[in-house]
Protein backbone atom coordinates (compact mmCIF):
# COMPACT_ATOMS: atom_id res chain seq x y z
CA UNK A 1 0.00 0.00 0.00
CA UNK A 2 1.45 3.33 -1.05
CA UNK A 3 0.63 6.55 0.71
CA UNK A 4 -0.03 9.62 -1.37
CA UNK A 5 1.50 12.96 -0.38
CA UNK A 6 -1.89 14.25 0.79
CA UNK A 7 -2.34 11.29 3.12
CA UNK A 8 1.18 11.74 4.52
CA UNK A 9 0.45 15.43 5.14
CA UNK A 10 -2.81 14.53 6.92
CA UNK A 11 -1.04 12.02 9.16
CA UNK A 12 1.72 14.50 10.04
CA UNK A 13 -0.88 17.20 10.75
CA UNK A 14 -2.87 14.85 12.95
CA UNK A 15 0.23 13.91 14.93
CA UNK A 16 1.19 17.58 15.31
CA UNK A 17 -2.28 18.42 16.66
CA UNK A 18 -2.11 15.47 19.05
CA UNK A 19 1.29 16.63 20.35
CA UNK A 20 0.03 20.20 20.78
CA UNK A 21 -3.04 18.95 22.64
CA UNK A 22 -0.96 16.78 24.97
CA UNK A 23 1.39 19.69 25.85
CA UNK A 24 -1.56 21.98 26.45
CA UNK A 25 -3.32 19.41 28.63
CA UNK A 26 -0.16 18.85 30.65
CA UNK A 27 0.07 22.60 31.26
CA UNK A 28 -3.53 22.79 32.45
CA UNK A 29 -3.08 19.80 34.76
CA UNK A 30 0.10 21.32 36.25
CA UNK A 31 -1.68 24.64 36.81
CA UNK A 32 -4.63 22.92 38.53
CA UNK A 33 -2.20 21.00 40.75
CA UNK A 34 -0.34 24.20 41.66
CA UNK A 35 -3.56 26.06 42.39
CA UNK A 36 -4.90 23.32 44.70
CA UNK A 37 -1.57 23.27 46.58
CA UNK A 38 -1.55 27.08 46.85
CA UNK A 39 -5.16 27.14 48.10
CA UNK A 40 -4.41 24.45 50.72
CA UNK A 41 -1.34 26.38 51.92
CA UNK A 42 -3.34 29.60 52.12
CA UNK A 43 -6.07 27.88 54.14
CA UNK A 44 -3.48 26.36 56.49
CA UNK A 45 -1.89 29.77 57.07
CA UNK A 46 -5.30 31.34 57.73
CA UNK A 47 -6.27 28.58 60.15
CA UNK A 48 -2.96 29.02 61.97
CA UNK A 49 -3.56 32.78 62.25
CA UNK A 50 -7.05 32.23 63.65
CA UNK A 51 -5.77 29.67 66.16
CA UNK A 52 -3.00 32.03 67.28
CA UNK A 53 -5.52 34.86 67.73
CA UNK A 54 -7.81 32.56 69.73
CA UNK A 55 -4.90 31.54 71.99
CA UNK A 56 -3.93 35.18 72.47
CA UNK A 57 -7.49 36.13 73.37
CA UNK A 58 -7.71 33.24 75.84
CA UNK A 59 -4.46 34.31 77.51
CA UNK A 60 -5.54 37.94 77.78
CA UNK A 61 -8.90 36.96 79.23
CA UNK A 62 -10.68 39.14 76.71
CA UNK A 63 -13.87 38.26 74.96
CA UNK A 64 -13.32 36.92 71.46
CA UNK A 65 -12.78 39.74 69.02
CA UNK A 66 -15.18 39.78 66.14
CA UNK A 67 -15.95 42.17 63.35
CA UNK A 68 -13.71 44.39 61.30
CA UNK A 69 -12.73 46.60 64.27
CA UNK A 70 -11.93 43.77 66.64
Amino acid sequence: MNLEPQQIFQLVSLLAVLALFSFSLRGHINYARWFRRWEADRKARRDAELAAEARQNAQDGDAPKTGPWG
